[in-house]
């Protein structure tokens, strides 16, 4: 069966994505800030915790700190803690190279000799599971040259990107919600191809994660473009074409559900806060594999929380926290140093080389047209 899901992602990038009208935007060459290294021996401990105000931002017109430009979330720090760290919330320098390797793989398999670390978030130690595209090098799968490699653990040298619960998971399914996941489940495995509704929102080219909220990088595209006005944000995501555009102003919700819920903005010090609500329901979320049309899916209790604190010159402070009670037991939290790009975000052309979808649905016809074909035959 022809399975080229999301190829039409991975074409090369070639024209610049226009800046946004909202706002003249300000572009910080990168000053690339070296980690703090504990001493061999001794345990890392985070750097998420300096005080904004060792480090002064600059100031828009209105006096507020300037957090236009090219932000970068990509990490090879996984979502959860793997279970190899033992819950330990730090990796120590000898650590850090090895795991980072372990992060990266080749055209034809993960690197050769790299130790493999288990439960990694999008790990090339192992086939993917629940999907058709099977492993590294499998049909459908990605060529190497269109991810982000040479990935980097955060700054602080966390072990996931999650820092509440200290176990660094996220919280189990509510039993209600967990009915909810292995009924769709059960439903998307025979009807995965009925039609292009059942695919994925990211082979359809709707929605991704990156964009947030919360923002939580991918294999690829994880630069974001930040305007600020003196009365909005504006987050545009490399990857789809998601834009946020956040008021600052104090003004109500509108209480439209959307695919990326409804945001609303304020100051607090030097750190931009954004509350959203307002989800349609309709967006995957978390966990969905390569299981379609499935997975926890925001709903209208959902509330996710924002913080975004320059801290130093080439680094965002990005802190999130998730509260949905319809879909997790208890709130979860979690932090990205975002790093300052040298590059501007690219045309992310999804939809006009969007051949996956016509493709895997002929395939499936294909399919079901030679079952036929054998069972009138008798074979």
């Amino acid at each position: 069966m022809f399975n080229l899901t999301r190829s039409r992602m991975f074409a090369m990038k070639t024209a610049v994505m226009p800046l946004l009208a909202v706002s003249a935007m300000v572009f910080l060459a990168p000053v690339r800030s070296a980690a703090q290294t504990p001493a061999p021996g001794t345990a890392a401990k985070s750097t998420a915790a300096a005080k904004p105000a060792k480090y002064t931002p600059p100031r828009m017109a209105d006096g507020r700190p300037d957090f236009s430009g090219f932000w970068s979330s990509s990490t090879a720090t996984p979502l959860q803690r793997p279970d190899s760290f033992g819950g330990r919330e730090f990796l120590s320098p000898e650590e850090v190279a090895a795991f980072e390797l372990s992060t990266r793989r080749n055209d034809d398999d993960r690197v050769k000799g790299a130790p493999c670390v288990a439960q990694i978030t999008n790990s090339n130690c192992a086939p993917s599971v629940g999907g058709p595209r099977g492993g590294p090098g499998g049909v459908g799968d990605y060529n190497a040259v269109f991810f982000e490699d040479w990935k980097k653990v955060v700054p602080t040298l966390r072990t996931s990107i999650i820092t509440d619960p200290k176990d660094g998971k996220v919280p189990p399914f509510t039993p209600e919600a967990r009915m909810k996941v292995e009924a769709a489940r059960e439903y998307q495995r025979t009807h995965v191809y009925d039609g292009p509704e059942n695919l994925s929102n990211m082979d359809r080219c709707l929605t991704g994660n990156q964009a947030g909220p919360p923002i939580l990088p991918g294999g690829y595209n994880n630069t974001l473009h930040i305007v600020q006005t003196g009365s909005h944000v504006v987050i545009a995501a490399e990857t789809i074409h998601d834009v946020r555009i956040v008021p600052m102003d104090g003004r109500p919700r509108d209480g439209i559900r959307q695919w990326l819920g409804e945001t609303r903005g304020r100051w607090e010090g030097d750190t931009v806060v954004l509350e959203t609500t307002t989800f349609n329901g309709r967006k995957n979320w978390f966990f969905t594999g390569d299981l379609g049309n499935t997975g926890a899916r925001a709903d209208e209790k959902m509330r996710v929380t924002e913080r975004f604190t320059r801290t130093a010159p080439d680094i965002l402070m990005y802190q999130f926290t998730v509260d949905a009670p319809g879909i997790f037991t208890k709130p979860w939290s979690g932090e990205i140093p975002m790093t300052l790009s040298k590059f501007p975000i690219f045309e992310y052309a999804c939809h006009e080389g969007n051949y996956s979808v016509p493709l895997i649905l002929s395939g499936a016809r294909t399919q079901e047209k030679t079952a036929a074909a054998r069972a009138g035959s008798g074979r």
